[in-house]
């Protein structure tokens, strides 16, 4: 009997006639499941991709420029949650889901924050897929979860105070071949100063700095005719000159008519009507002075400006030139897409900034030397009072300031009297740190310690060539001796990498041009 037994388990171990159907039951139940779960999931993926893409779209909308969010946030004058920014988000990302199907319960939650220029946004998001053969393991239900986040800087609000030279020697003609057209024809202290004169010829008063006997090449009714002549047409002004002997007392060869030098200058703008401003060099219309071509030069730093400007208001600008003293001549204003030839727009104002030269009639500016650091201690004075921290741009009442100095560097602390009054003070050229025995220039540091950011435009000073060591005490030799302390005084003067370099009228262009969007760099960076 146990030997029947064991014959018939042998025997069934061996017969495998009926387990593949067996063995494949078991097998179908893990396998259809596998599978149906791979469908399960694979639909539930789907609708997570989607959302996500619905959440990266929002985010990325909630910040972007010109969006409500944005514009909102750009005004906001403190930190803190945008509303515009959170329901522009959640809007957008209803829309990207409309016609979604596929899940339940959706959840979705959009913030927006502001934290000074800088502007964050988050879209999270989650929902239960139903499934069908997961349901088989237990499962009714997989819930999707993403997040997508997006940063952006909102556009700093920056003050600009150009503080501007417009000392004499910023007088002196745009290029060489422009004060070789100026000094052909200007009569002006022609005895010292055969080849062009450098100093004095742009005072107006009468008998200020030029006399008939002694210094002119020709009776000009004792006034200074070089920025006159500058202003008008300079074929015309050839056409007026006649031959005349040269002698001992008016050396050169030419000279204006004798019925016109009693009503100069008012005769030769009534012959040759004078322009304001001269905008290009090379043109029959005018020559054009160092102030000509920065003044233009601003004009194209305007353009750039509107063009960077991402939210109204964003940049002020202001034009402060300064002599003896800073003068408000065009205040800070965001108005600055105006027409450089229609009065009342700082466009015209800056193209017209040779008319603020020192001419020794104008006691806003004062008269008779270039006081750099007296101009910078009173724009300090201008922000804020002149104390205390500045704003960092993050909104419309905290701007940035800026201070954008554009000189040629010689300081002269020399006062004349306006107008046509005495002379005080040395006329020995310097520099803001004393011809280098000061480690730091005093009217800077005050300016950088608040955090105002100090940027400088060097125009070099043109050397004297050649000296009379008779004229004016010597001054040309002192001015000569004093160039070489020029650049290194003024790098120490701006804050670090705001030092630039120009000479000509395309140069001065392009290096305004790149202080403003260094400026504009900066303040994202450090903001």
């Amino acid at each position: 009997m146990q030997f029947r037994l064991q014959q018939l388990l042998s025997r069934f171990r061996r017969d495998q006639r009926g387990n593949v159907a067996v063995i494949f039951t078991i097998a179908a139940i893990p396998l259809i499941s596998a599978v149906g779960c791979a469908v399960d999931y694979s639909q539930a993926t789907r609708i997570k991709a989607k959302m996500q893409t619905a959440a990266d779209a929002a985010s990325i909308a909630a910040l972007a420029q010109k969006s409500p969010g944005f514009l909102a946030a750009s005004v906001m004058t403190g930190n803190g949650s945008v509303t515009a920014g959170v329901t522009d988000a959640n809007n957008v990302f209803d829309a990207n889901m409309n016609g979604v199907t596929g899940y339940q319960n959706l959840a979705r939650n959009s913030t927006v924050t502001k934290t000074g220029i800088k502007l964050a946004a988050s879209v999270t998001f989650s929902a239960d897929v139903p499934v069908t053969f997961m349901k088989v393991v237990g499962f009714q239900k997989l819930t999707v979860t993403g997040v997508s986040s997006s940063a952006a800087s909102l556009p700093p609000y920056l003050d600009f105070y150009l503080t501007l030279d417009v000392s004499g020697s910023m007088g002196l003609a745009s290029t060489p071949a422009e004060q070789t057209r100026l000094s052909q024809v200007n009569p002006d202290n022609y005895r010292q100063y055969p080849t062009g004169c450098t100093f004095a010829c742009h005072f107006a008063p009468q008998n200020s700095a030029c006399t008939n006997t002694g210094t002119q090449a020709y009776p000009t009714n004792n006034y200074c005719m070089g920025y006159a002549i500058s202003r008008v047409s300079q074929s015309g002004y050839k056409g007026l000159l006649s031959n005349t002997t040269v002698n001992s007392t008016y050396p050169k060869g030419k000279k204006l008519p004798d019925t016109m030098v009693p009503g100069l200058p008012n005769s030769l703008y009534t012959a040759l009507p004078p322009v304001s401003s001269c905008e290009t060099d090379g043109t029959d219309a005018c020559i054009q002075l160092r102030l000509d071509a920065v003044g233009y030069a601003l004009n194209e730093l305007f353009k750039t400006a509107n063009t960077e400007k991402k939210v109204a208001n964003q940049f002020r600008i202001g034009l402060y030139p300064f002599i003896r003293y800073l003068y408000a001549y065009f205040p800070l204003t965001s108005s600055i897409n105006g027409d450089p030839k229609t009065s009342g727009t700082i466009n015209y104002a800056a193209a017209n900034l040779a008319t603020q030269l020192d001419t020794n009639i104008n006691a806003n500016l004062g008269s008779g030397g270039t006081h750099i650091s007296a101009a910078l201690t009173s724009v300090n004075n201008l922000i804020s009072g002149g104390t205390g921290a500045v704003g960092d741009g993050s909104t419309p009442t905290t701007p940035q300031p800026y201070v954008f100095l554009v000189t040629d560097g010689a300081q002269n602390n020399q006062v004349k009297g306006v107008p046509n009054g005495s002379w005080s003070g040395s006329n020995h050229a310097t520099t803001i740190d004393l011809q280098n025995s000061l480690a730091t220039v005093p009217s800077c540091e005050a300016l950088k310690n608040r955090g105002i950011i100090v940027s400088v435009l060097y125009i070099p000073y043109e050397k004297i060539d050649p000296v009379n060591t008779s004229f004016a005490g010597n001054e040309g030799t002192y001015a000569n001796d004093n160039i070489k302390f020029i650049p290194a005084s003024l790098k120490k003067c701006a804050s670090p990498s705001f030092f630039y370099t120009a000479s000509t009228p395309d140069e001065i262009k392009a290096a305004l041009n790149a202080m403003f969007k260094h400026a504009l760099q900066t303040a994202h960076i450090t903001h």
